[in-house]
């Protein structure tokens, strides 16, 4: 992520001279401050930013500023959180080394497991991004490009480098990658290929949990603040009671998939938000202790040497075991 000058480490005690890498560049100084100082609130890193402590080739910047290869960066004196303690002691045994699917010096690509979440936060200490940081102690760049819920498993990718971590989420934004999720859902499916367009809308919960719902009434003022989600959905195989579907992702909205089939009467088997609860009970007891959401194939063309590449990760072995006991239409 950075150089040091060297014998100036980033202390409570002097201030330090941090050269910009390619790791960092087009980062904005806020959100490199943020990074580099483990532990800082984000109060204090916009103190010293507007007091002029910070500075970048010796001068004064605002928030906003954008690193370029090669800036200056002096950090004042602060005390920061994480110690040096905490980072030599790092587990040696690697939780996520084996779930790799591709990976070269720009991208990383994992099949996540399901029950981990993509970063800490909201009761979780750590997730896929902090245990592979961890694990990868010297790697100068790692972030997530997309995230993915957290009973959901299947293919993540993670960017290694700044540039391709943009042309990544330019792709996205362009509609030029095409992300491919299975699920077995409540309910006998009879389209062979179905279009599915809603406009969804957030929402807080009492408890402060987020979660998302379908538009119905635009006469509403709120309706402005919904966005359309789009889906192609695929029947694969159809059972008795239930469906085999695989969607094709227009567009990428929280809990697109859930919310959309939850809406159309095919709630996803084992989602503990928008499913069918007492069903989820019952087929618990038959061994489906997840939800059935899998991100099985993306398809792109990679952020740095164009190479088309097809990302699949096979579905879950608790998964096929569960698909193993249901009868055939």
């Amino acid at each position: 992520m950075m150089q040091t000058e060297p014998n100036n480490k980033i202390s409570a005690n002097a201030a330090a001279s941090v050269t910009v890498d390619e790791a960092s560049e087009g980062q904005r100084i806020d959100n490199f401050l943020a990074k580099t100082l483990k532990g800082v609130p984000k109060s204090h890193i916009y103190r010293i930013l507007r007091s002029g402590e910070v500075r970048v080739n010796k001068g004064r910047i605002d928030a906003s500023y954008k690193l370029l290869i090669g800036d200056i960066v002096r950090v004042p004196p602060i005390r920061v959180a994480t110690s040096e303690k905490q980072i030599t002691n790092v587990a040696a045994t690697s939780v996520l080394e084996s779930t790799i699917i591709f990976e070269d010096d720009a991208l990383l690509v994992i099949d996540k497991p399901a029950g981990f979440a993509v970063h800490g936060g909201s009761g979780v200490s750590r997730g896929v991004i902090e245990q592979l940081r961890m694990e990868r102690p010297k790697a100068k760049f790692l972030e997530l490009v997309h995230r993915l819920d957290r009973e959901t498993s299947g293919v993540l990718m993670l960017a290694k480098k700044r540039a391709a971590l943009v042309a990544l989420h330019e792709m996205i934004r362009n509609n030029q990658t095409d992300k491919r999720y299975l699920m077995l859902v409540a309910g006998e499916w009879t389209d062979k290929k179905k279009r599915v367009v809603l406009d969804l809308q957030k929402y807080v919960l009492p408890n402060g949990e987020r979660r998302v719902n379908v538009v119905t009434d635009k006469s509403k003022d709120k309706y402005d603040e919904a966005q359309v989600s789009e889906t192609i959905f695929y029947l694969k195989q159809s059972f008795a009671g239930f469906s085999l579907l695989e969607a094709q992702l227009v567009t990428g909205r929280t809990h697109q998939l859930r919310v959309q089939l939850a809406h159309l009467g095919y709630p996803i088997l084992g989602d503990d938000k928008y499913g069918d609860f007492a069903n989820n009970k019952l087929l618990q007891k038959k061994g489906l202790k997840r939800m059935f959401l899998h991100s099985a194939e993306t398809n792109l063309r990679h952020p740095v040497s164009g190479e088309q590449l097809k990302l699949t990760a096979s579905l879950p072995t608790e998964l096929e075991n569960f698909i193993k006991q249901l009868t055939l239409k």
